[in-house]
């Protein structure tokens, strides 16, 4: 085949540091549109962006080179410095990270699911949140080691 055809599709979740409540209402729209600019100088594509105060979502489309350590270890940097000037000086993210992969079938369902943050985060908290995710996909995951 004389052509790379590809589709990586992926639902990226992590919070703040100690998810710290640093995310406020009138600093998501910038820092959401600060990280869609980071994901596409990164030459990916930002499907949608949302979250609540402690951590975010994103659906987003990358190119095959580009692997998901090494998008995370540009992005997260990035917004970071850009955070600590316009949100709080304090401003970090988590070390870790959660990454799901999802068919083009699924991306109106993870984008609905990401726009919808505020009201799911009514019924459950980010742990618990976090844990479903990590079961709906198959990944084996020791709770004592999970948040430290």
């Amino acid at each position: 085949m004389p052509h790379t055809y590809t589709n990586f599709l992926y639902h990226i979740v992590f919070s703040t540091k100690e998810r710290y409540l640093f995310i406020k209402e009138e600093s998501k729209p910038r820092l959401y549109d600060y990280l869609g600019g980071v994901v596409r100088g990164l030459s990916g594509i930002s499907l949608e962006i949302g979250g609540i105060d402690d951590h975010v979502h994103l659906l987003v489309k990358l190119k095959p080179a580009m692997s998901m350590s090494k998008f995370l270890q540009d992005l997260k940097p990035n917004t970071t410095n850009w955070a600590k000037r316009e949100i709080h000086p304090k401003f970090e993210w988590q070390d870790g990270y959660g990454a799901f992969t999802v068919s083009e079938s699924q991306i109106e369902i993870v984008r609905r699911y990401i726009q919808n943050q505020e009201e799911h985060h009514k019924k459950f908290d980010f742990e618990t949140e976090f844990k479903s995710l990590l079961k709906k996909s198959g990944i084996a995951f020791d709770e004592r080691y999970l948040w430290h």
